[in-house]
């Protein structure tokens, strides 16, 4: 897949000692850029003061959730006519670096490709790496396809996705969107990448554990019916 068949998104919300950096990797990079502010505090347009030809700058006027965000840049995507976009987060884990390895595991039509972190390097949270697992296991009984990084932001989608029946819009979207994707008999996908992890002093992160872990796990609660019984609407 080459750069100029694909487009990146980064949602992003409240990340202004992070964006600007991200923002410019990937533009180093030579890939086209849509940035969507999920109503930030701070516009993220007074922070990439630097105009550039292949950046875009899209910006909700309230907090709707990363879901939805990632969606704003997807239908963006496709009217701009590109079939898969790239979603990383714009708080500095993800590295614009590890992009064409990403693309390049797509070998077919309508994938997902995770970019699956190394949790085994410093500063990585015990309860993350719980976290992890937790969501994994429920992810790889929900789409019947094997999956080590569910919880992974860094991914490749086909603009397809917007033809599917997806209710959440935040974190929970991303869980959504994969068993979606699956029980339409579309393949997922992981290729192992590096990241940067931040210590504990610099981390900066709008997961709420508690809650958004639960909105995860309701997700699973809600298909679960599905996945026996009406799961051929989706087919």
């Amino acid at each position: 897949m080459k750069k100029d068949d694909i487009v990146v998104v980064i949602p992003t919300y409240n990340n202004p000692l992070t964006i600007e950096k991200v923002a410019q990797e990937v533009l180093t990079q030579g890939y086209t850029l849509i940035v969507v502010d999920d109503g930030s505090e701070i516009n993220v347009a007074d922070i990439i003061l630097k105009p550039h030809e292949k950046l875009t700058i899209i910006r909700h006027l309230t907090n709707q959730g990363k879901g939805a965000a990632i969606m704003t840049g997807a239908h963006e995507a496709q009217k701009r006519g590109f079939d898969y976009f790239i979603s990383l987060d714009g708080d500095g884990q993800h590295l614009a670096s590890q992009i064409e390895k990403i693309c390049n595991a797509c070998d077919g039509k309508d994938q997902i490709i995770i970019g699956a972190r190394n949790f085994e390097i410093n500063h990585v949270p015990n309860g993350s790496k719980f976290g992890r697992w937790f969501s994994n296991f429920w992810a790889c009984w929900d789409t019947e396809q094997s999956i080590t990084d569910s919880l992974s932001g860094f991914r490749l989608y086909p603009t397809s996705i917007l033809d599917l029946i997806i209710q959440t819009k935040r974190f929970d979207w991303e869980m959504e969107v994969l068993v979606k994707h699956a029980w339409k008999g579309r393949l997922i996908k992981e290729v192992s990448i590096e990241c940067y992890y931040p210590t504990p002093e610099e981390r900066v992160s709008h997961f709420k554990k508690f809650w958004d872990t639960a909105a995860i796990v309701m997700v699973h609660v809600k298909l679960l019916p599905w996945k026996f019984f009406l799961k051929k609407k989706y087919q």
